[in-house]
Order: C-alpha cells, then sequence, then structure tokens
C-alpha cells in the first residue's frame, strides 16, 4: 500500500498502521478506557441524513467562511495534537506548511514537538495555540507571552484534562514521551527500521515550548498519563479561565465544552468560540459525541458565540452535517495524524484535498452554493 492507494481517511488509516511501531500507532488511534466514545465520535453523524435541493444551479460555490476573524477556505480546523515528531520526523511543519497551502486554521499544542516561534515563522494562515494549564505558573504565563510575541491569532484552553484518561492501549505497550525502547515493545521498533532511523539519526526529540521548565516528557521519559495527573492544575475552574482570557487579551477559545450549562457560562466570560469535544475520546469515556450535543449546545447560545464541532471527522460529509445542526465550523485531529504518519506532509496534503473534493462535491449535490445554504432543514433525524 502507498499514498497514491489511499482515498479516504480510513486509507490513511491503513498506512499508518503499517508504517508505525504499534506503541506510537496504538497511542494516535487509541482511546480511554473501552473506546465507546471514540467510536461515537464517528458514528454519531450516520444517526442523520442529508436532505439535497436540486435545479440549483452550483456552476460556482464557495465553501469559504471566516472564523474567529480570519478566513478560512474550508469550514475546517485541523486541531491541536501532541507530540507529532513521534509520528514522522516532519511533525508540526508538515502540519502548519500544509494548512497554509490549503488556507486553513491550525492548531499547535502545547505539547508540540516544534516550536511557537519557528510555527510563526513557517506560516501566515491562521494560527491557534492550545493551553494545558500547569501547576507552574511561570510556565504558564511563558507560552501566553511567547503566543503574543510571536503574534498566534487565537488560543484555546483545554478544559477536559484536569486529569488523564485512562488510555489502556497506552499502559499496555508502555508508550512514553519521548519513547522508551523496553523489552516488550523493541520488536515493534526493530521492524519499522525506517521509523527508527529516523527518529534515532535526525534531530533530537524534545518538547521546546516546555523545556526550559519541565523536563518531564522532553528529555525524561514519562508516560502522557503521568504527564497530566502530575504536571497539569486540578484547582482550574473558571475563574482561572477568566484570568487566562484577561493575561491573553485576544481571541479566546474554551476546548472542551460538552453541555448547554458550560456553553452558556462561556457566553457570559466572554469567550470568542467553544470547542465542542471530548479529546478524541481519550478523556471521558462514556460521554457524548460532540455532534449528538451539538444541537442542544446551538440551541442554548447559537448565534451568541462560534462553535466548532471538533471531533470524529473523516468526510467531507460529516463537516457538511455538522454545519446543517448549527456548528460555524467543523475540526479534528486524527483526520490528520494518521495521514502524517503514512507519509509525511504529502500524506498530509493528499488528506486535506480529498476531504475539501468530498466537502465540495457535497456541496454541489445539496445544491448549497455557499455554506450559508446549509441549514437545519437540510437533516432529518432518524
Amino acid at each position: 500500500m502507498k499514498l497514491s492507494d489511499c482515498h479516504n481517511i480510513d486509507d490513511f488509516r491503513r498506512l499508518a498502521r503499517r508504517r508505525l511501531p504499534w506503541p506510537v500507532f496504538d497511542y494516535i488511534d487509541g482511546a480511554a478506557d473501552d473506546e465507546i466514545t471514540r467510536a461515537r465520535n464517528t458514528a454519531a453523524f450516520d444517526t442523520v441524513d442529508l436532505v439535497p435541493d436540486v435545479l440549483a444551479g452550483v456552476a460556482a460555490i464557495d465553501p469559504s467562511l471566516t472564523i474567529m476573524g480570519r478566513r478560512s477556505e474550508l469550514p475546517l480546523i485541523l486541531s491541536p495534537t501532541a507530540l507529532q515528531r513521534v509520528f514522522h520526523w516532519q511533525g508540526e511543519r508538515a502540519i502548519a506548511r500544509a494548512a497554509a497551502k490549503f488556507g486553513l486554521w491550525c492548531g499547535i499544542s502545547s505539547l508540540a514537538t516544534v516550536s511557537i516561534e519557528e510555527i510563526a515563522a513557517l506560516t501566515q494562515g491562521p494560527k491557534l495555540f492550545q493551553l494545558y494549564v500547569h501547576k507552574d505558573q511561570g510556565l504558564n504565563r511563558s507560552l501566553i507571552a511567547r503566543c503574543q510575541a510571536a503574534k498566534f491569532d487565537a488560543l484555546a484552553l483545554t478544559v477536559d484534562t484536569i486529569v488523564s484518561g485512562k488510555r489502556e492501549r497506552c499502559a499496555r505497550s508502555g508508550f512514553t514521551s519521548p519513547p522508551r525502547f523496553t523489552a516488550a515493545s523493541a520488536l515493534s521498533y526493530a521492524v519499522k527500521p525506517r521509523w527508527a532511523l529516523d527518529y534515532v539519526l535526525r534531530e533530537k526529540f524534545r518538547l521546546p515550548n516546555l523545556d526550559d521548565h519541565v523536563d518531564a516528557g522532553t528529555g525524561e521519559p514519562v508516560s502522557i498519563a503521568n504527564y497530566f495527573n502530575t504536571m497539569l492544575d486540578t484547582t482550574m475552574d473558571w475563574a482561572t479561565a477568566e484570568r487566562i482570557r484577561a493575561d491573553w487579551g485576544g481571541t479566546f477559545v474554551l476546548k472542551g465544552v460538552m453541555s448547554a450549562g458550560d456553553a452558556r457560562r462561556a457566553v457570559a466570560m466572554g469567550a470568542d468560540a467553544i470547542m465542542i469535544s471530548n479529546h478524541g475520546g481519550r478523556q471521558l469515556d462514556g460521554s457524548r459525541a460532540p455532534f449528538d450535543a451539538l444541537r442542544e449546545i446551538v440551541d442554548a447560545v447559537g448565534g451568541e458565540i462560534e462553535i466548532i464541532c471538533d471531533g470524529g471527522i473523516r468526510r467531507g460529509t460529516h463537516v457538511l452535517k455538522a454545519l446543517c445542526a448549527g456548528a460555524s465550523c467543523a475540526s479534528g485531529g486524527r483526520l490528520y495524524l494518521y495521514a502524517l504518519a503514512a507519509a509525511g506532509q504529502p500524506g498530509v496534503e493528499r488528506a486535506i484535498a480529498l476531504l475539501k473534493d468530498e466537502i465540495e462535491r457535497g456541496m454541489k449535490l445539496m445544491g448549497a452554493k455557499t455554506l450559508a445554504d446549509l441549514t437545519a432543514d437540510r437533516l432529518r433525524y432518524r
């Protein structure tokens, strides 16, 4: 199987599985507990049907929008994800360049493997930084200040990682950041020599946004669960969020909102956007899918705040369904991580191009000339 054989996101997943050591693949692919919520995130889109209008004259369509104050050529954001240079040596550089090529927002994690400053230099496109609130207040202030200096367009406070979800695949494999070669996993790394050579011979793995403050995860191997459970601030509350919003002073997003009540509080505190997200099913297993929560949240705060439906996106029609249900935009991480792991920047670009084609074709088949035509009456709930 090669890159040209990938015609959808599931194809990229299969190719990534062939090319990655199993502990690394399972870190991308896995989720919490029984992984029920991870499966729901995509399956939720199957609970509704699209209703097309015909004879609409769709020779020219426009899938662009303005989201969080910046133009995007598609209603799709590349969500922030951690540790990308573990999956492919190009890491966040590939994502930033691909996003810029297609005119999309890209998100950068606190646990990114490329620095805030380098990403800012790579692209003039819209950029979002995802903030984990650490116990080290100096680190929190440093991350915000660096994003301000680098002129990032938005800051997203992740609110669903007070503690780590129980990621059993990682517990079984012993996956750490940086990867630690154990007796149990040695064979998996050995039989993927291309990955192993890239990891060993290219630039040393690090988490440059953290390495002036912490060793764990950047120089000292640690599981993500241990990192979250020891480094992150469990006292974070709404007052913390308001303080971070004030310190940041720019476009502010809450990532991880899953209830109408929390959405109303986000509006009240002056957030510019919310990301309806369950962290890819990696935190609270048994929680709802973002798409399932979308309509209730839209009914509560629609029109008062921008709403991004984050997670489970595998098809362009999933994006269209999210917009019909009232989302301002959709976003996802695995949809490009599989492609990154499979083939680096060319893989990410092919994945985005396929989704772009699906969105545009879907709009034409729906009789939608612009995203404003994707209204609630274009959906039927089963």
